[in-house]
């Protein structure tokens, strides 16, 4: 028997919409669906209390927060959540402060740990009646090309079960059964890696400064992003292939205070090393995002570097786009929006990708063995500087650093 929040008896079960995945993506579709009155399943591997303590982003875009309210699904990110909207650059030349919302198009980030948002649209989901399966992994996706494709999954003692339904939501990452279960001659893969790798750590030392900070060194970048007043999320620029555990806390605080030149701009505030992950900067599409019922959303869909904070924010809006597509062919017999899902997604998601990528370059000098590393540093200099004085390039800046 698969282990359940609802548990059944039986080693398969039908639903009209399965979704793989317990993240931003599945549960703000999920809970779209089930208030649609379409009946839905969501399947994760993990079990309930990894789902709500994973820490993740924390940087709600605008637009984000409007959808989460339109469907009463904001009431957490407004009690908690903070406003943010300025972000601190350090370099070389100095340090400058943007405060983007009051630029572009005047919007803000909304602070809200990504683990709370999931708490809460976990809850909503479950209090409304929706069924999810807790340690249940997702194996693979067959006959998507049919009307009524199935779900093979195993629970967490492997024991198989088969799930069936009209449509799949592959919400469950770009390693996960969904993409796995896609043929090759379906979808076109655009990657790149950028060749820079993070060290991510969240600190429980309260924030350092009252911005998003962005260090430039000729050790490579560092970050400062506030979650709550007692957690911070640092960055480490690392070398590709270093172990998460190979740097002491008294080296990650040091060279953390060496990059953002604390000597010159104050002190950090210390604590203890909570988490740390290594991230290598990679951009992944896939094209289209839809094979016959299997639908893709989330970084199933597509993956970003962390620089641009775009990731959960293009989750949430998939969702809604995927949930308002399902619910007009399931309860209107209209495929029209299925049918342009995929174009819709992939627009804003190559526009995150530009902005991503700017954002790149912008943070990291090139490497010792590029041979241009002269050249490239100064572009990255001048791009620094039009920043700084150039009031067009921070409107843009503002629209796209916010805007999704």
């Amino acid at each position: 028997m698969i282990k359940s929040q609802n548990p059944r008896t039986h080693s398969s079960d039908t639903a009209e919409v399965i979704v793989l995945g317990a993240g931003p993506a599945g549960l703000v579709l999920g809970n779209l669906l089930l208030a649609s009155g379409v009946d839905c399943l969501v399947v994760e591997r993990a079990d309930r209390e990894q789902v709500q303590t994973r820490a993740r982003a924390g940087f709600l875009a605008a637009n984000t927060v409007r959808i989460l309210d339109r469907h009463g699904l904001a009431d957490g990110l407004h009690r908690h959540g903070r406003e943010h909207t300025v972000c601190e650059f350090r370099t070389e030349d100095g340090r400058f402060r943007l405060d983007y919302g009051a630029l572009g198009l005047g919007e803000r980030h909304t602070v809200y740990p990504q683990q709370e948002l999931v708490r809460d649209l976990l809850t909503r989901y479950l209090d409304a009646g929706g069924r999810i399966s807790f340690g249940t992994e997702a194996v693979a996706v067959v006959g998507a090309e049919t009307l009524r494709p199935t779900v093979t999954v195993h629970d967490t003692d492997g024991r198989p079960a088969r799930w069936q339904a009209r449509y799949v939501a592959g919400c469950d990452g770009r390693h996960g059964a969904a993409r796995r279960s896609l043929p090759t001659c379906a979808v076109r893969r655009h990657h790149r890696d950028h060749g820079v790798s993070w060290l991510g750590l969240l600190a429980e030392a309260p924030p350092s400064l009252d911005a998003v900070g962005y260090a430039v060194h000729g050790r490579g970048f560092a970050g400062h992003m506030a979650r709550t007043p007692e957690v911070t999320r640092y960055y480490l620029q690392c070398e590709r292939g270093e172990a998460a555990d190979a740097w002491s806390e008294q080296r990650i605080w040091d060279e953390l205070a060496l990059r953002m030149r604390s000597s010159e701009y104050g002190e950090l505030h210390r604590g203890p090393i909570v988490q740390r992950t290594v991230v290598d900067l990679e951009s992944d599409v896939l094209e289209p995002l839809r094979y016959g019922s299997l639908l893709l959303a989330g970084d199933a869909a597509s993956l970003l570097s962390p620089s641009a904070a775009k990731g959960a924010n293009l989750a949430v809006l998939e969702a809604e786009l995927l949930a308002e597509a399902l619910v007009d062919d399931l309860r209107r017999g209209d495929g029209t929006a299925l049918d342009h899902y995929s174009a819709r997604c992939l627009a804003h998601i190559w526009r995150a990708q530009a902005f991503s990528h700017w954002m790149i370059r912008l943070l990291h000098g090139p490497s010792g063995s590029d041979p241009d590393s002269l050249f490239h540093n100064s572009l990255r200099r001048s791009r620094v500087e039009s920043l700084r004085v150039s009031r067009s390039q921070q409107d843009w800046f503002a629209e796209q650093y916010v805007g999704v």
